[in-house]
């Protein structure tokens, strides 16, 4: 059995389990946190991998890069992972549950780029407009990048739209470029 098929097993019978007990959107939170920190702490991926280190510390590792107080779902969730020594295959189970949730929330991730920050009146202008569109909710990254000196870049899934200065500047230089090209 692959990697792939093990942690999409983990993680929807960790979205039902959720359901059921009314969970599913403090673990989704829950898992968000775990996958954040296993993705900026390869430490923990280390000492989580590590045979050597005792299942119980490993527990507590994992319990401890969620922070504060945790459901009993992702304890158990944990615990069974551990005892199954599927833990190499965690960061995979998690990006399976967020995937899961976002699903059956209806939930749209994307990100805006934009070259000074952006209020917070016109970011939450953008998600109701995402939220009408999609008949569901958005949860979007806001990013400031002087590079693109002015406009926007939005990107939702795999739509982007780029309404970047910088952008529109490399298509007039193509522009002049190409009838350069035609008139020589």
């Amino acid at each position: 059995m692959t990697i792939g098929s093990i942690a999409v097993r983990y993680a929807k019978a960790l979205l039902e389990y959720a359901n059921e007990t009314g969970a599913a959107e403090r673990v989704y939170h829950e898992v968000l946190k775990l996958k954040e920190t296993l993705m900026t702490v390869p430490e923990l991926r280390t000492a989580v991998n590590n045979p050597l280190l005792e299942t119980k510390k490993k527990a507590n590792l994992l319990e401890e890069a969620i922070g504060g107080e945790i459901t009993s779902e992702i304890k158990r969730f944990i615990q069974l992972v551990l005892k199954e020594k599927r833990e190499g295959a965690i960061l995979f189970m998690a990006t399976s549950y967020i995937g899961l949730y976002r699903k059956q929330e209806n939930i749209s991730v994307g990100s805006l780029i934009t070259a000074t920050p952006a209020t917070p009146e016109i970011v939450e202008r953008i998600r109701k407009m995402v939220a009408n569109e999609t008949k569901g909710t958005a949860e979007f990254t806001t990013q400031v990048n002087p590079n693109i000196l002015g406009g926007f870049i939005f990107q939702l899934g795999t739509y982007r739209l780029d309404a970047s200065v910088a952008h529109q500047m490399q298509l007039v230089k193509k522009q002049f470029i190409e009838k350069n090209r035609r008139v020589v």
